[in-house]
């Protein structure tokens, strides 16, 4: 199918804009699909309540059916269309966490209603759900007036999109329609928590840190924890995993990822080595290079990508996966990669890139 390219320009309320949105919506609400960004990534969204315009999305994107999706909502009033009665115990929680986190990129995992089809959950108790502070994504949902299922605008376990661009690399006649608003802001996709168990499970670390959460929960007598995949069961099906995004290898360039930890200086001589032995082999070499690191590359046919200072925790974030897609674009077969530090975002970064590089 030939897919509708919608242009929204910064001015939201020009005739422009609000022609495109309306068109956007209006496919959403006749079951059709359409890419749209949001403040952390552009998701592909589909009527939530409407199991064949759900399908559409699995088969767009080659998503496997066991692989659940988050629902997006224009605000906490849509809350009742997709959940159902939240257990008591748990309501200070999440009235906490949607006061101080809504709209935003925090999705909760909340009791789902009968309305909601299997396919979104893939056959879970428990419904993602978010409202994005994402002004464009924000009219959309107003607009269309239903709650819109919407995992990241890519092929299944590729590099999640950032621009309508990358949507199209992917997607392209594959989907209805590309709402394009330019980059998004964060470029990671949203925090996961279930605020139902006590402590609460941040089970896919996001913008909004473990830390943030906790601070908000302390001030009610509860707290977070953070998920450890080391209790899966490795040979475990997919069917049995407790969450979207969890134990599974996504966010993957075609280039084979190499990632450099540690601090300082011990990092800078890990990352010179690994580049090094990529050029000694022949590979065409791909850098995420952030300010920091001053590495000089020995073939002059090297692609260095600008990643950004390495102290700026929310450049390094917003560029990383447009990063991995510019690489790959230009035919890198290894790309070498630091690993920010584990605290704050940098956790968010670490999980999307050891996802991304294993085999």
């Amino acid at each position: 199918m030939p897919t509708l390219r919608l242009t929204v320009d910064a001015n939201l309320r020009s005739p422009a804009s609000i022609a495109a949105i309306e068109q956007a919506a209006a496919i959403l609400r006749t079951g059709g699909t359409v890419a749209f960004p949001t403040e952390t990534v552009y998701g592909l969204g589909a009527n939530a309540l409407d199991s064949a315009a759900v399908a559409k999305i699995f088969a767009a994107k080659q998503r496997p059916g066991w692989d659940p999706v988050i629902v997006h909502l224009a605000g906490p009033a849509m809350l009742p269309l997709v959940v159902a009665e939240i257990p008591e115990e748990a309501r200070d929680r999440v009235a906490r966490m949607t006061a101080a986190f809504w709209p935003g990129p925090l999705t909760l995992l909340l009791p789902r209603n009968a309305a909601v089809p299997d396919a979104v959950t893939a056959g879970r108790p428990l419904v993602g759900v978010r409202v994005p502070a994402h002004p464009v994504a924000h009219a959309l949902l107003a607009a269309a007036a239903i709650p819109v299922a919407a995992p990241s605008a890519n092929s299944f376990g590729r590099i999640s999109p950032t621009t309508a661009a990358h949507v199209a690399e992917d997607l392209d006649g594959r989907i209805d329609a590309i709402l394009d608003s330019g980059e998004t802001t964060h470029g990671l996709e949203s925090t996961v928590l279930d605020p139902c168990s006590e402590p609460c499970v941040v089970y896919r670390p996001g913008i909004i840190t473990l830390d943030q959460i906790r601070e908000q929960l302390r001030a009610i007598g509860s707290n977070a924890i953070a998920f450890n995949e080391k209790l899966l069961d490795p040979a475990g099906q997919p069917e049995s995993l407790p969450s979207p995004g969890v134990g599974l290898r996504h966010y993957a360039p075609r280039a084979r990822l190499v990632l450099v930890d540690g601090t300082g200086s011990i990092q800078l001589a890990r990352f010179r080595v690994e580049a090094q032995y990529a050029e000694n082999m022949g590979e065409k070499l791909g850098l995420m290079l952030p300010d920091a690191f001053p590495y000089q590359a020995v073939s002059p046919d090297a692609l260095i990508y600008r990643w950004g200072a390495w102290a700026n925790e929310e450049e390094l974030a917003q560029r990383l996966f447009a990063g991995l897609r510019w690489l790959d674009a230009a035919g890198a077969t290894v790309i070498i990669c630091p690993l920010p530090e584990a605290r704050g975002i940098g956790v968010a970064m670490r999980d999307r890139l050891q996802k991304a590089a294993r085999k």
